[in-house]
């Protein structure tokens, strides 16, 4: 009898231990749920390609992706905990960053391709606009995704460069989808557009008048991925995964353009016309510092920032 009860004793140890097992296996399998805030246009296609290709599940990393107009609202989503990370454009990182926000850039996120007349952004207008050159966009209506940001930094550089006044502009926010729509309709005089939206509108018979990312610095860093720093002190295991996930992420999207034309179709909408004549990004793995240097100076003369930008606490 008690061979009998230490037999059965030790199967139900087995069994026990079996169970919890394969509890920590099912655990491990779902990975940490990690929310990112995204904005739908080319820019991100490395990290939604990433979720598809299985570099940040290998990582441990369950990822949920939400889009956001632009870099202004992701900003308020991390800092709140709404997004343990996001994607934003320098200019939203650095006005938070010089008005005290505790945040921290963990990995590039997207750069200009530097080729004028050819970038994934420019400032365009519709077909038949009697606006020739960025310096005749004085005083008339221009779309931009959100207020105060890097759309009126670099347009009106592009303004400046073209030698008109870059005081006189009338910026109005929209969603990049709504741009290409209405430009047709007459609502804005101008819009500042990038991929996809850039493409639907050339297709539509609009012209480019600049490329203002171009004619802001050499290679622009134009994007970061980031986080807070509660979450870097908290959770830094959980920090240096997703930055190797959305390393190995850009890497794969600059060597794979076709499946980024792809891609891009899941989160937007896009016909196949506008999928392959999109221009597409540069995804490099460093930061242009100086680039961002140029940015902060033509932000406090605009008047975006409130004090100078510190490009040591915000840069990784």
């Amino acid at each position: 009898m008690r061979r009998i009860l230490a037999a059965a004793t030790a199967v139900v140890l087995v069994l026990a231990g079996s169970a919890c097992s394969d509890d920590k296996k099912a655990v491990a399998t779902a990975g940490t749920k990690v929310s990112v805030g995204v904005i739908p246009i080319i820019d991100v296609a490395p990290i939604y390609l990433g979720k598809q290709k299985g570099f940040f599940t290998k990582r441990g990393i369950d990822l949920a992706l939400t889009p956001e107009q632009g870099g202004a609202p992701i900003v308020e989503g991390v800092l709140g905990g709404k997004y343990q990370f996001g994607f934003s454009n320098v200019t939203s990182l650095m006005a938070a960053q010089s008005g005290g926000a505790p945040l921290k850039a963990v990995a590039s996120g997207v750069a200009s391709n530097g080729r004028a007349g050819r970038d994934f952004s420019a400032i365009v207008v519709p077909d038949g606009s009697k606006i020739r050159s960025a310096r005749d966009l004085a005083g008339r209506r221009i779309a931009v995704n959100t207020l105060k940001n890097l759309g009126d930094t670099t347009v009106r550089q592009s303004v400046r460069r073209a030698g008109g006044d870059a005081g006189n502009l009338q910026f109005q926010a929209m969603p990049f989808p709504e741009m290409p729509g209405a430009l047709q309709a007459g609502k804005v005089d101008a819009a500042w557009v990038v991929e996809p939206a850039l493409s639907a509108v050339l297709t539509q018979g609009g012209q480019i008048l600049a490329s203002n990312f171009v004619d802001t610095a050499p290679d622009l860093t134009v994007a970061l991925y980031f986080t807070s720093q509660g979450t870097m002190a908290a959770k830094p295991e959980l920090v240096t995964d997703f930055t190797e996930a959305i390393k190995e992420s850009m890497r794969y999207a600059a060597d794979h353009p076709e499946e980024v034309r792809d891609v891009v179709g899941t989160y937007t909408q896009i016909n196949d016309t506008v999928r392959i004549a999109m221009i597409l990004p540069s995804w490099p793995e460093d930061i242009n510092r100086r680039s961002l240097e140029r940015v902060a100076q033509l932000g406090q003369r605009d008047g975006i920032f409130t004090k100078p930008p510190t490009l040591d606490q915000l840069l990784p």
